[in-house]
Parts: C-alpha cells; structure tokens; sequence
C-alpha cells in the first residue's frame, strides 16, 4: 500500500472509531469519511464495507472488553454476585458505548469477525449463568436466550432516556435482577427461545435477516 493510502487508511480508522463509539455501529460512512478528510471512495477502495471497517476498528477492542467483563464475573466468589456483576456491567457498557451495544445484538452479521466475538461472548454468559444456577442464586428456568430480555430492553431504554434520565436503566436492571433469584421464581408459562427464534428475534430489532 502506499504511504498516502496508509495515510488515509489510518485517518479513517480513527475517525470510524470515534463515530462508532458515539453513535454504534450504524454511524453513517459518509461522516466517517468526512471526518476522515478523505472521499466516501476513498473509504470503499480502502475498506470495500462497512463490515470489513467494523472488524478492523471495533471487532478486537469489543473482543477484549467483553472478555475482561466475564473473566470478573467467573472469578467472583459468590456465584450470584458474578452473575449480577455481568449484567450491570454489560448494560452499564450499552450505555457507554453504543458500539458495544450494537455488538452484543449480533446487528452486522457479515462481520465476521464481529459475529465470533458475539458467539464467544455468548458462551461465557452461558458459563456465568449455569454457575450462578448450579450455586442455587439464579433462577433453573433461566436461559441464555433469556438475555435478549435484559440486553434488548436496557439497550432500547437507555437510548430513549439518554438526555432526561441517564441512570433510570439501573432501575430496570434492579427489578429485573429481583425477579431471577431462585426465591422469586414463580411457574412460566412459555417456553424460552428456541437458537433459531433468537436469531430470528434479534434481526426483526435490528433490521438485518
């Protein structure tokens, strides 16, 4: 590559960076170049999609987050305690960080890159939930799938009350929380998700098949 597409190569991850991590995922790729300082052609002779930019700016750093926030949740003592950390800190994410957000709903699913972090991030939920039900804190009838509930509700409600309440989410998740302890359980009267539901699920929220 030569030194002036370097140059812009590197101009554009910065600026992708920034937008995706103030807007998520969907930021529009004309701004990107135009914070960039380059042409919109410039970006698709450099990066082709918006999915290859995605994997090249956002993929390892989420990767990274995700992980750190579960390897705390398993190291904790008490397994309720991890499982609530992973929650809280997740949604706490979501609200940070409308890249993260936009990860942990599987929204590009052409993003390769993107989609294995969100199946390894689903494998250590799924660890943190069955520890947590195995210690007897969390509710037997819990299931992974069951996360689209929490994730899927903080991440709607936490952009809709961004400017006149930031913090109500915490709210949410606290009642939300409550009502998993084993104690709390009462009988459900529907099954959980099937895989294929939940993919189905997800990309009816995000538009994406």
């Amino acid at each position: 590559m030569r030194a002036d597409a370097q140059r812009n190569a590197e101009k554009l991850r910065t600026a992708a960076a920034e937008l995706f991590h103030e807007r998520g995922l969907q930021a529009p790729l004309k701004e990107i170049a135009r914070r960039a300082g380059v042409s919109h052609g410039t970006l698709y002779n450099l990066f082709g999609s918006r999915e290859a930019l995605i994997d090249e700016v956002i993929t390892d750093l989420a990767a990274a987050r995700l992980h750190e926030v579960a390897e705390r949740a398993l190291a904790y003592e008490d397994a309720w305690g991890g499982f609530a950390y992973y929650i809280e800190t997740v949604c706490e994410l979501q609200i940070t960080d409308p890249a993260i957000s936009d990860v942990i709903s599987g929204r590009y699913p052409d993003a390769r890159g993107l989609m294995a972090v969100c199946e390894s991030t689903n494998a250590a939920a799924a660890r943190i939930i069955e520890r947590a039900q195995q210690a007897g804190s969390l509710r037997p009838d819990f299931a992974p799938e069951d996360l689209l509930f929490l994730f899927g509700t903080n991440s709607l409600l936490a952009r809709a009350a961004k400017d006149p309440a930031p913090d109500v989410w915490r709210r949410g998740i606290a009642f939300m929380l409550d009502g998993l302890r084993t104690e709390a359980a009462h009988p459900l009267t529907a099954a959980p998700l099937t895989s294929e539901q939940l993919h189905t699920v997800m990309g009816n929220l995000t538009g994406t098949p």
